[in-house]
This record gives structure tokens, C-alpha cells and sequence, in this order.
């Protein structure tokens, strides 16, 4: 056990040091080359910080522990969306640029409704797993074109060396500094990696000695152990005032987990991965109801603010409670069940209807006072 805690410490501290390097990296090398920190975010960043989930879904899956396997990848997407955004906006309330809401989060939600539904099979066969990677290629695809061809950034300058002496200096000190960034994104992800397998292994020894099944250390202690890299990047960035990227990274990072880890985890198994039933009618469809909580908190003022940060953590502290008394079939699952149902869901519904109308009546007012002030003109 003293081992364990040992891993667990100093897998936090690889994290905390890995995301500060990966944060700096990335971004002087969307701001040398001319591209957003969003879209940054949203493609190398995501595909790094998700190197974890596919390793431990891979190793999973050649163990024989499918549901370990599908349990990180679900509880890593619910945990990026309500656990890293949630925590992300308390700390600084997030912008959502439009492109967020008008393609990635309805991306993130197509996505999560494809998977729920091929799971309702009870597999996912390996031509699904090819068609999860081909929509992935499209997405990173679309997204690089739509970024670099609608960049309308001004260059940041990493060194002011770059405004010196001749072009050619310039130049190569430019090609310096992208080196250097390119090496801190490298070794920003090596130590976010072995951070995440040190944590993961110490958490996972101390959740088996409690008696938890597969599935639920999966749901959680893995989960949470393999997005700790999107939750120290986000942190990181939001601290930092990268904004756009700390909402990227968590939400990019859902769309390679589902694209990419479980993906190719499916296209590599023979015969598919096996979908536990439990997994399939109830957990899978909390990831897709997280990740469409996501679009009207989008348009409510275009920002995730402390307040919805908080409700996010707070979604998810409930949802890990309501695992952990489901496995251990304790006597207050019942009663936490009929809480949830009863009064703390149809609320958050309600609240977030009557913002998103607000946005709505707020945002056609705003137009009408604009045809009104032309028409005057």
C-alpha cells in the first residue's frame, strides 16, 4: 500500500510538470506557425494528453479485461467534460469561440451517439472500429483546413530577437525556438504519459484492495487517472489565460477517444470489444447526455462560467458516488438514486433552459436594435 501511495505521488507531480511543458510548447508553436491555440488544442494537444487512455484501453484489451477497457474510455470522456472543463471554469470562466459550438461540440455529441448506439449491440465489431477511425481522420482533417484557412491571427512573437537584424536572422532564430517548442511538447508528453501509468497503477491496487469490480475502476480510478494529463493541461492553460486551449484540449481529447482509443482497441480485437450490458444501457448514455449538456451551456453568453464549472464537478462527484455505492451495493444507493432523479436533474434541466432562453430572447433583442438603428439610418 505504501508503494502505491508512492506511485500516486509521484505520477501527480510528473502531471503537474508534464502539462506546464506541454501548455508552453504548443503554444509558440500555434503561434510561430500561424495557427490558433484552439485548433492547437483541439488536434496535437488532444491526440497527446489521449496517449494514456489508448494505452491503458490497448493493454486492457490484450489482457482479456474488456470492461476495464470500456470503462476507461467512457469515464474519460465523462470525466473530461465535467470533471477538467469543471474545474478549468472555476478557476477562470471560459470563452467558447463560436467554432466550438458550431462544429466540435456537435462533433462530440455525433460521436457519442454513434458509440452508444453500437454498443447497444453488446460489441463493437472491428469494420465499426474502422468507421470510428475514419471519422476521426475527416474530423482532424476539416479541422486543420478550417483553422489555418480562416486564421485571421496576428503573429505572437515567442523572442524579440525575431524583429532584429536581417530576414535570414529572423528567420532562423524562428526555426530555433519552433525546435525548441516541438522538443517541450515531446518531453511535455513523455512525462504526462508516465505520470498517468504511475498514478493509475498506485490507484488501481488501492481500488482492487477495496473489492471494486473491473468495470467500475475503469469507470473511475482509471478514468480519472488517465485524463489527469487533460485536467493538468486545462489547469495549466486556464492559469495561464489560454483559454481556447484548455476548452480544446478536453474537448478534442473526447473525440480521439472515441475516434482513435476506442477505435482502434476495436479493430485490433477479434471479433470486436464486448459491451457490458450495465456499460451499454446506462453508462454510455450518461457520456452522451454529458456531452450534450455541453452545447446549450455554450450558448448561454458564449462561456462556461464558475458557476457551470461548479455544476460540472458537482455532476460528476455524484455520478463517481453513485458507482461506488452501486458496487458495493450499499443500502443508500436507493434513496441517492431517487434523489438524483426526483430533484437535482429536473433542476439542472430547468436552469438550463430558462439561461438558454434567456440567451435566446437576449441575442434576438440585440438583432432587432440593430434592424431598428439601420432602418433609422
Amino acid at each position: 500500500m505504501l508503494t502505491a501511495v508512492l506511485l500516486i505521488l509521484g505520477g501527480l507531480v510528473l502531471l503537474v510538470g508534464g502539462g506546464d511543458i506541454l501548455v508552453r510548447g504548443a503554444s509558440n508553436i500555434a503561434s510561430a506557425i500561424g495557427m490558433s491555440p484552439l485548433v492547437v488544442g483541439l488536434t496535437v494537444v488532444s491526440f497527446a494528453t489521449s496517449a494514456p487512455e489508448l494505452a491503458v484501453t490497448m493493454g486492457a484489451v490484450r489482457s482479456g479485461s474488456p470492461g476495464l477497457a470500456i470503462g476507461n474510455v467512457v469515464g474519460s470522456n465523462m470525466a473530461n467534460i465535467l470533471l477538467v472543463l469543471g474545474i478549468a471554469a472555476v478557476i477562470t470562466p471560459l470563452a467558447v469561440k463560436s467554432r466550438v459550438v458550431k462544429l466540435d461540440v456537435p462533433v462530440v455529441i455525433g460521436m457519442s451517439v454513434i458509440t452508444t448506439l453500437l454498443a447497444a449491440n453488446g460489441v463493437i465489431a472491428q469494420w465499426q472500429g474502422a468507421v470510428l477511425i475514419l471519422l476521426l481522420v475527416a474530423y482532424v482533417f476539416f479541422t486543420v483546413r478550417v483553422g489555418n484557412s480562416a486564421a485571421t491571427i496576428e503573429e505572437q512573437l515567442i523572442d524579440p530577437i525575431w524583429n532584429e537584424d536581417s530576414p535570414r536572422h529572423r528567420q532562423d532564430a524562428k526555426n530555433q525556438h519552433i525546435a525548441v517548442s516541438i522538443a517541450f511538447v515531446i518531453g511535455g508528453v513523455a512525462l504526462l504519459v508516465g505520470g498517468a501509468s504511475l498514478l493509475v497503477n498506485g490507484a488501481t491496487t488501492v481500488a482492487r484492495s477495496a473489492g471494486l469490480s473491473d468495470m467500475v475502476i475503469g469507470l473511475t480510478v482509471v478514468a480519472v487517472g488517465t485524463s489527469l494529463p487533460e485536467l493538468a493541461t486545462a489547469v495549466v492553460a486556464a492559469m495561464r489565460g489560454e483559454r481556447d486551449l484548455a476548452i480544446g484540449n478536453a474537448v478534442g481529447s473526447n473525440i480521439f477517444n472515441l475516434g482513435a482509443v476506442l477505435g482502434f482497441a476495436a479493430l485490433l480485437s477479434p471479433g470486436g470489444i464486448p459491451i457490458p450490458s450495465s456499460a451499454a444501457n446506462f453508462d454510455f448514455i450518461l457520456m452522451t447526455g454529458a456531452a450534450l449538456l455541453l452545447l446549450p451551456i455554450a450558448y448561454t453568453g458564449a462561456r462556461v462560467s464558475r458557476w457551470e464549472g461548479g455544476l460540472f464537478v458537482a455532476y460528476y462527484a455524484a455520478y463517481t458516488v453513485y458507482l461506488l455505492l452501486m458496487s458495493t451495493e450499499h443500502a443508500r444507493l436507493l434513496p441517492f438514486s431517487n434523489v438524483m432523479l426526483a430533484f437535482v436533474i429536473p433542476l439542472t434541466a430547468l436552469i438550463v433552459i430558462v439561461f438558454a432562453s434567456s440567451e435566446w430572447r437576449r441575442s434576438h433583442r440585440s438583432a432587432d436594435l440593430a434592424e431598428d438603428a439601420s432602418s433609422s439610418a
